[in-house]
């Protein structure tokens, strides 16, 4: 196929009529990447979790554990940066003179990625001019395990990595009263974000604790598409 048969290809597939398709793009590249309309994170769902599937039920140990506290989950975290901050014992809400067995140690595991833009086979003044939505998704385990259990981060970068050209952040509170232990899902669709975005940084943070066990707040099926939709401003 010639360079216009590639470009015609790409044009048809992903609807792109109005958006600007210069002659120098490697048209070949760009069809092969697939960049509009895929997950552009790598290893979304680490856990081996679902979000068509109920979270698993915590386990409850027979006994409690005498070793040193866990603050990090399992799982496979490859394509992830992590890191795990451990939170100081709360026990403000504990009376004068009473007798305290064992307190929750609380921590926040945090898991994020950088997405190369143009790496994943998108073009300047598509993202400049056409500036296509990008979809953010997450789904994060209703556990009731505290009353801030997810927290959520996007940003949308320019070159430098470090010009921050739109932002969005999600710390939802949980209902504790109830439980259903269901997937929550988190979304956002970034349009009208202006010229320049080359990267998405996409963070969350989960929180674990430790009690005569160790309880994790799962998630999965983190996303973020460039769908082949002009945004609006």
């Amino acid at each position: 196929m010639s360079a216009a048969d590639w470009k015609k290809k790409c044009e048809d597939e992903w609807s792109l009529r109005d958006a600007p398709m210069p002659d120098d793009v490697d048209w070949k590249s760009v069809y092969e990447a697939r960049p509009l309309g895929r997950n552009l994170l790598k290893n979304p769902s680490p856990h081996g979790l679902s979000k068509d599937v109920p979270p698993p039920e915590p386990d409850l140990p027979d006994a409690p554990s005498y070793g040193p506290p866990r603050t990090q989950p399992d799982g496979d975290f490859s394509g992830w940066t992590t890191s795990t901050e451990v939170l100081p014992y709360d026990a403000s809400g504990i009376p004068a003179g009473a007798v305290v067995c064992g307190l929750p140690l609380y921590s926040w595991f945090t898991l994020e990625q950088t997405v190369d833009l143009k790496a994943e086979g998108l073009w300047e003044k598509l993202l400049d001019d056409f500036q296509p939505e990008i979809l953010i998704q997450d789904w994060y385990e209703e556990s009731q395990l505290h009353q801030f259990s997810y927290q959520l981060h996007v940003k949308l970068l320019g070159a430098d990595k470090s010009t921050v050209i739109a932002e969005h952040a999600v710390n939802p509170t949980e209902d504790l009263s109830t439980y259903s232990h269901t997937w929550k899902e988190v979304s956002h669709v970034f349009s009208g974000y202006g010229a320049g975005v080359r990267y998405v940084h996409f963070q969350h943070r989960v929180k674990n604790s430790f009690l005569n066990g160790f309880f994790t707040t799962t998630f999965t099926g983190s996303t973020v598409i460039v769908r082949p939709v002009k945004s609006s401003p």
